[in-house]
């Protein structure tokens, strides 16, 4: 990456400046959530902590006009990181307190922000607006494409790194598919709700997850700090290499067992019951359960996870088959862009180089075995 680089061996601080999309609410605003709110959840606090000043309703220029960039530039320390996602308000040509024109104001304003950053040896790094639920005529809708490629053309020119969440989120609601996407956004019949801009707290989760995904794609070594697996979103990766997975999957013990001469045994679930986030950018929290974990020359893994209210599995791309069993609950299946309502009895079969995710609906747990080959 151009610019300074980002250090991951010592404690720095990942600063957020942006809108709505990235903002934080409290839970008077249930179930809304921004995806900067959800990103620490990703980084070990150890190394990174995170400030997340987005603002709802901000541009690139209120938000420096009401003194936020200047905040957080007192705040900034050599080595720290400034995430700058913009473009949702600066397109309110009808507020001129707000908006600003993609060839002009808006690219002056990105280059303040990036000035600030490497003027106090941090790193800036340009996201892209995240895309809008907006479908029509059956196609989403890119809502941010002269802001996109304005970002884009500054990273170029003045080296910056860049995140392009654009497209990475619209890549993402096209794979869910118009309906099997409304559940990561603010469509909440309840609360006379129908928002295809803001996120529910499972699609921040998501989004937060394709943020990190593209950070760690900039600088490789973000890998080694991670509390939470990066592979979500629709584009296809090769699976990690064990020794990546395991430095980012919570280790399993070994459960209490009576062995035979053979290998076989006997295990119980409550010995192996860990708690750990959604799996794949999903929402949680989740209960997870390895089976024979600990036996090396299995060739198939079964597993069993239970997807507390609110939690999922979040969109990613298959690179073996995989069968799930729903034992309990209901849910909402995504497979390939097309959306099912799953239940008890229900067995969803997922092939290699398919797309899939997972979210839990109702008020009961969402109970699912899992079984799928080994890679050796």
């Amino acid at each position: 990456m151009a610019g300074n680089a980002v250090a991951a061996d010592a404690s720095h601080a990942v600063f957020i400046a942006g809108d709505s999309t990235a903002a934080s609410y409290g839970p008077e605003r249930a179930p809304q959530a921004g995806w900067g709110q959800m990103l620490q959840g990703w980084l070990d606090p150890a190394r990174w902590q995170v400030h997340n000043h987005a603002v709802g309703g901000r541009s690139t220029r209120s938000f420096i006009a009401e003194g936020r960039l200047d905040a957080i530039g007192h705040a900034l320390r050599p080595g720290d990181v400034l995430l700058i996602q913009f473009g949702h308000n600066d397109a309110k040509f009808e507020d001129p307190s707000r908006y600003t024109a993609p060839d002009g104001d808006y690219v002056m304003f990105l280059e303040r922000y990036i000035a600030v950053a490497r003027e106090k040896g941090a790193t800036p790094i340009l996201v892209t607006p995240a895309a809008r639920l907006l479908y029509d005529f059956g196609a989403l809708l890119d809502t941010h494409g002269r802001y996109t490629q304005a970002m884009q053309r500054v990273a170029r020119e003045r080296q910056v790194a860049l995140i392009d969440l654009n497209a990475r989120s619209m890549a993402w609601v096209r794979a869910l598919g118009e309906q099997g996407a409304r559940p990561y956004f603010m469509f909440v019949p309840a609360q006379g709700k129908a928002d295809g801009t803001h996120f529910s707290t499972a699609g921040a989760t998501a989004v937060a997850c394709l943020v990190m995904r593209g950070w760690v794609e900039l600088q490789p070594q973000m890998r080694e700090g991670l509390q939470r697996d990066i592979d979500c979103g629709a584009i296809s990766a090769p699976p990690a290499p064990a020794a990546t997975t395991a430095a980012v999957a919570a280790p399993v013990a070994p459960a209490k067992a009576a062995v035979d001469a053979h290998g076989s045994r006997v295990i119980r679930e409550q010995d192996i019951a860990r708690t750990q986030p959604g799996p794949h950018g999903g929402a949680g929290p989740t209960t997870a359960y390895s089976f024979f974990a600990e036996v090396g020359d299995l060739p198939f893994v079964l597993r069993k996870r239970v997807l507390h209210k609110g939690a999922g599995i979040g969109l990613h791309p298959q690179h073996k088959d995989e069968i799930y069993y729903i034992v309990s609950g209901r849910g909402l299946y995504v497979l390939d862009g097309q959306q099912y309502e799953v239940g008890p009895g229900h067995a969803l079969l997922t092939r290699s180089g398919s797309t899939h995710a997972l979210q839990q609906t109702g008020d009961e747990d969402l109970v699912v075995m899992l079984a799928y080959p080994t890679t050796r």
